[in-house]
């Protein structure tokens, strides 16, 4: 009797024994997948978290390029989306997988808004590099008409020029004789009573026929003007200049022999003179003359 209560009590205690075991086998068997599993949602966190700042930094890198005001207001609401989302991340368990499920998923949409917002800024940049290259040709072919139109108007001044020059007078020979005071021809300085110069205006088909007046600067050998009166101007080159001496004459386009006279009246020099002819504002001929 009690042999078989004492083989009882063993066996029991066996069993007991052998359930014991088994459950601390098993409870360790949990806390190994408690713990696996906390470290693979603690690894799912943390991608979570680089992926959310990896994509604010997109958000920060596109908006440096963007131009159109609104969409870059939408970017901006967007990125503040973003770091609110990684805010809520980092303030959450490892352990609250539900919540970590609802941030990947949002993930994913601000992903896909991101990707439409990309695919914008890509037409953007598109359509500004297409304004860009045709801005370039508009300025190239402004530049190129500009350069055009300076060549044609530098031409045509020239042309204008060269027309206005044909269409000028020219005096083409001057001789001076010297006179006394019974107006015959003298060889003696101190005789000189009278400058007689006898000049020839040529021949021109393109100038304009009419009246016509030539004025005519003699300037001394020490270089001043002979004038009869100060008040003895005419127009050149935008200002009113004293002449010697002034000839009205009619121009009929063949050549032309004009004679003019100076009264002398003062001291003359010996030396070098100069005679110079204008017709309708412009310098037509500068002659050297010697008085000795």
């Amino acid at each position: 009797m009690k042999k078989s209560y004492l083989y009882t009590l063993i066996a029991v205690v066996v069993v007991l024994a052998t359930a014991l075991v088994w459950l601390i086998v098993l409870n360790n068997r949990k806390a190994q997948d408690i713990q696996a599993m906390s470290e693979m949602m603690e690894f799912e966190k943390e991608q979570l978290e680089e992926e959310y700042e990896d994509l604010a930094m997109q958000y920060d890198g596109y908006q440096i390029n963007i131009s159109n005001d609104s969409l870059a207001d939408l970017l901006m609401q967007e990125k503040q989306r973003v770091q609110d989302l990684l805010e809520e991340l980092r303030i959450t368990k490892t352990t609250d997988g539900k919540k970590i499920a609802e941030l990947k998923k949002e993930l994913a949409t601000v992903r896909a808004v991101m990707k439409g917002y990309v695919a914008q800024i890509d037409s953007l940049d598109r359509q500004n590099k297409q304004l860009v290259k045709e801005n370039r040709q508009v300025r190239e072919q402004y530049r190129d008409v500009t350069q055009q139109n300076e060549t044609l108007r530098q031409e045509t001044t020239r042309l204008a020029e060269v027309v206005s020059r044909a269409s000028m007078l020219e005096v083409g020979t001057m001789n001076v004789i010297t006179l006394n005071k019974r107006d015959r021809k003298t060889g003696f300085f101190n005789a000189i009573q009278k400058l007689q110069f006898d000049f020839t205006v040529l021949k021109n088909i393109t100038c304009e026929r009419g009246e016509k007046v030539v004025y005519m600067q003699l300037r001394r050998p020490d270089g001043e003007l002979m004038l009869k009166s100060e008040d003895n101007l005419f127009h050149f080159e935008s200002a009113d200049i004293p002449y010697s001496l002034k000839k009205d004459f009619v121009y009929e386009g063949d050549e032309i022999l004009l004679t003019v006279y100076w009264q002398v009246e003062e001291i003359l020099q010996k030396g070098l003179y100069t005679a110079d002819f204008f017709i309708d504002g412009n310098m037509v001929g500068s002659f050297p003359f010697t008085l000795k």
